[in-house]
């Protein structure tokens, strides 16, 4: 019960402390997750951040139940979920409840200001962990100037490049590709049992 309300809390910290959408979550999580509680990587973030993005669903919400999940099965699930959304739902009907026009009102105004350039370094900082994560070689980033200029230039839909991408991690990230392709780096042992008698 203790790890479960534990987890319920976590994921109430982050809901209250995230602003922006899935992507700016992602500095939370980490401060969370990762280097406070260590009940995950980074890499299973990004995983879970994948499977949100093909799965029907705000991907904040479908990455604190995936986390949940991993942690308590089914009822961590919820309850995360819960935590996570909490926060937020309560916010808006206080403020639908007592404030008439709350957007309108020029502090609420300069205050969104501020929180917009706010939101956007979490995003830009989420983008840099994403490329540190995710980019490491030359065919990830083929994959990743594709999808870009199907999305900026050509203004593709985001249902088509997901899929487009995932069929190509599968045809160049698959076993028998990586092991068709992978060579000795320089500095490795030379492997080959003829190459003894070499001079």
């Amino acid at each position: 019960m203790k790890e479960c309300l534990d987890l319920l809390w976590t994921f109430i910290v982050i809901g209250a402390t995230t602003f922006g959408g899935g992507y700016a979550m992602i500095p939370v999580l980490e401060r969370e997750l990762i280097k406070k509680r260590r009940w995950i990587t980074m890499d299973e973030v990004l995983d879970y951040y994948t499977i949100a993005q093909i799965t029907p669903g705000i991907i904040a919400v479908n990455t604190a139940t995936f986390v949940g999940y991993r942690r308590k099965g089914i009822l961590g699930g919820i309850l995360a979920t819960i935590g996570l959304v909490l926060p937020g739902v309560s916010l808006m009907i206080i403020i639908s409840l007592f404030i008439n026009r709350f957007a309108e009102y020029p502090v609420v105004q300069h205050a969104f200001t501020g929180i917009r350039i706010a939101v956007c370094s979490l995003i830009l900082d989420a983008v840099l962990k994403l490329f540190k994560n995710i980019y490491k070689n030359y065919k990830s980033i083929i994959i990743c100037v594709i999808a870009f200029a199907l999305s900026a230039v050509f203004s593709a839909s985001p249902v088509y490049i997901i899929a487009g991408a995932g069929i190509a991690g599968f045809l160049l990230f698959s076993p028998k590709q990586t092991a068709a392709g992978t060579k000795p780096e320089s500095g490795e042992e030379n492997t080959d049992p003829e190459g003894d008698d070499k001079p």
